[in-house]
């Protein structure tokens, strides 16, 4: 690594330790020359995924553009932004881990929608709403009856009444 005060080339890792998301490794290090310390963080490169758009376009998978989304569906909800980069996270690390270069966005969708229905119940509709870009209030009332049906058998398998 080149110094960032001096330039030089040559330095000493004093201390290397895991990111407390296990993904990155955080150095500490000191230039041979001037003794300038600063900090790095190594982290594994990843092949840039394509999204394949409904009119099959392509475009480069977008982590803000999952978590705008999923934002937007929270919006005035009580849902932490700790939630919501944790969710994206794991969105974006399952996608990694089930497509090697391409993967179509209505899979990024239902990956949204499980961990949306997971988190809040009215951010879930919202965003299933614009995901499955319903035509009629009809299909709209037909999704609002199935989730009081899970919401109905979430709440008998852990024996908990209704709100």
């Amino acid at each position: 690594m080149r110094c960032v005060q001096c330039g030089y080339m040559d330095d000493k890792v004093i201390d290397s330790r895991t990111s407390k998301d296990g993904l990155c490794i955080r150095r500490r290090r000191e230039c041979l020359r001037c003794g300038y310390r600063y900090t790095t963080y190594e982290q594994i490169e990843r092949m840039d995924l394509r999204v394949v758009k409904r009119d099959g376009m392509h475009e480069a998978l977008s982590r803000d553009k999952i978590l705008h989304g999923m934002m937007k569906a929270c919006e005035k909800r009580p849902v932490s932004m700790d939630q919501l980069d944790l969710a994206v996270d794991e969105i974006v690390a399952a996608l990694h881990a089930d497509h090697q270069r391409e993967v179509p966005s209505a899979v990024i969708g239902m990956k949204v929608i499980e961990k949306l229905q997971n988190i809040d119940s009215v951010a879930y509709i919202r965003f299933v709403s614009v995901c499955r870009q319903f035509q009629t209030v009809d299909e709209f009332i037909e999704l609002l009856r199935k989730s009081e049906l899970k919401t109905a058998q979430d709440a008998l398998q852990r024996k908990l009444p209704l709100k």
